[in-house]
């Protein structure tokens, strides 16, 4: 891992841990024991330290996801493991990051909005098309439609106006929602083996 992309990873740890807006620059070089000059030669601001770090993050969850896919036994398998994955993400998760970055920062929010948007759509049509080909979801789905669904719910579940952090759980919640989705497309077929999954592993 070259230095910047060390760096990087040091500063998503930190703002996943502590939110964005109470970590200064001054913070971030005395935690990576670097001096804010050695700092400015990767970032030009905290802005654009954000934005890369946040590029990163994605980066990471691209290629997790990628192995996910590849792991997983069959299409509700494999939403249960992205299911069980981002839980342990949120759980990871300082509450007032996703805050801050939409109250604050917000040219960066809409870069991780847009970037996710754009793979999770990818990854979530897959997942439909090829469960609509082994029976285990509905054969009458309009897959396009339904992943366009998924990404706009899911993006629902960070609305500070809809989901406020102090009354919600982000992780009880995603959880929800994948169990409203599974439900929503799944076979009869799809449902027994969900419960099959289910019974072997009862995380999800």
């Amino acid at each position: 891992m070259d230095k910047e992309k060390e760096i990087l990873s040091k500063v998503n740890e930190l703002f996943m841990k502590y939110g964005v807006k109470s970590v200064t620059m001054d913070d971030i070089a005395g935690k990576l024991g670097i001096s804010k000059k050695t700092l400015y030669l990767y970032v030009d601001n905290k802005a654009d330290l954000i934005n890369k770090t946040i590029a990163l993050h994605l980066l990471q969850e691209k290629e997790d996801i990628t192995r996910i896919i590849s792991e997983s036994k069959d299409p509700i398998d494999e939403m249960l493991n992205m299911a069980r994955h981002i839980a342990y993400m949120l759980r990871q998760l300082n509450p007032s990051t996703m805050y801050d970055l939409q109250k604050y920062y917000g040219e960066s929010w809409k870069l991780m909005e847009s970037l996710h948007q754009d793979h999770i759509y990818g990854v979530i049509k897959g997942n439909i098309d090829r469960g609509i080909e082994l029976g285990l979801y509905r054969d009458n789905l309009q897959a396009d439609i339904i992943a366009k669904f998924y990404v706009g719910k899911s993006m629902v579940l960070v609305d500070e106006d809809i989901f406020p952090m102090k009354k919600y759980n982000r992780e009880k919640l995603f959880l929800e929602f994948i169990n409203y989705h599974i439900h929503g497309i799944a076979s009869k077929k799809g449902l027994k083996l969900l419960e099959k999954h289910l019974s072997e592993n009862a995380e999800v």
